[in-house]
């Protein structure tokens, strides 16, 4: 005889039979009819080997067995229920994790220094950990090296979800007393200056080099850094002239005391998005970091 398998179904009803100590009252708890119910106590007294309720008199009593192991059924439903129920909403002050945050040089500078300030205050046990964007990027959510990437993203793999949060646009930046100052910055003027680039896969050309070469243009590039920080010190401490993201890096051009223009021709707004791997949808965890990384540009960009 095929011997009947423990289930999720029978632990439940098990619970119900012995908190109610009747077949028909467990029947109307479960929404099953009486012959249902009779049944499924059956196949109940086959998997433990066991009657686990008799009947005394017009009453059903509980077996020795079954009162053994009532406290360890409901713990189990219990457990079981829990698993399958939603997360309630996440207390941040008994948080902790340690998040690893995939990011552009621009969004570390504009709040890096809020989600440090943030944790330190009302989620002391989150630690966050900011790398830098480079190649193989594109893994990095996939495998679980990022938790979260927020940058210009262009390309994500197929099953990244991604939120634009702010958007941004691209500014002249050059030293006080800059030359190119003296007058009206136009794209001439702005052609023949020299130019150092930031850009993190070395490229010495761009949407403002293919717009300039649209007028006849070329403009002088000196060279190439990697990070906007890097550019903008540069600039600094030379004749150069940078372009960085307008509100991203406003904190750090006005630290560094450097002047800023607008670029004489339309160029496309720049969106910063944040993404991560489907894995992380509903985990609590994840989800208050992207309302923290939301809020937190929201508010500094």
């Amino acid at each position: 005889m095929r011997q009947t398998q423990p289930s999720l179904d029978l632990l439940i009803a098990l619970d119900v039979l012995l908190e109610e100590g009747s077949v028909s009252a467990a029947a109307q708890r479960l929404h099953l009819s009486e012959p249902a119910m009779s049944r499924t106590l059956g196949r109940i007294r086959k998997a433990m080997g066991d009657p686990v309720l008799v009947r005394s008199g017009r009453q059903m009593v509980p077996t020795p067995r079954a009162l053994a192991v009532r406290e360890e059924v409901r713990a189990l439903v219990e457990a079981a229920r829990k698993v399958f129920t939603p997360p309630g909403r996440l207390d941040p002050a008994t948080l902790v994790r340690r998040f690893t945050i995939l990011a552009s040089d621009a969004v570390i500078t504009a709040m890096g220094v809020a989600l440090l300030t943030e944790a330190a205050t009302s989620a002391p046990g989150v630690r966050f950990h900011f790398i830098p964007e480079g190649y193989g990027d594109a893994q990095a959510l996939r495998d679980g090296s990022a938790d979260l990437e927020v940058t210009v993203i262009s390309d994500p793999a197929p099953e990244t979800r991604v939120e634009p949060i702010v958007t941004d646009r691209a500014v002249g930046v050059v030293r006080p007393g800059h030359p190119l100052l003296d007058g009206p910055v136009t794209a001439e003027r702005l052609a023949a200056a020299e130019h150092v680039i930031a850009t993190r896969r070395g490229r010495d050309e761009g949407p403002v080099d293919e717009i300039l070469a649209g007028m006849g243009l070329t403009r002088r590039i000196a060279g190439s850094v990697p990070t906007f920080e890097a550019s903008l010190l540069a600039v600094r401490q030379s004749d150069l002239v940078g372009m960085t993201p307008e509100r991203l890096t406003r904190p750090l051009v006005e630290a560094l005391g450097l002047a800023t223009f607008p670029i004489p021709f339309a160029l496309p707004e720049m969106t910063v998005s944040q993404a991560w791997h489907p894995r992380y949808d509903v985990d609590p965890a994840h989800v208050w970091l992207r309302e923290l990384v939301r809020e937190v540009l929201g508010r500094h960009v």
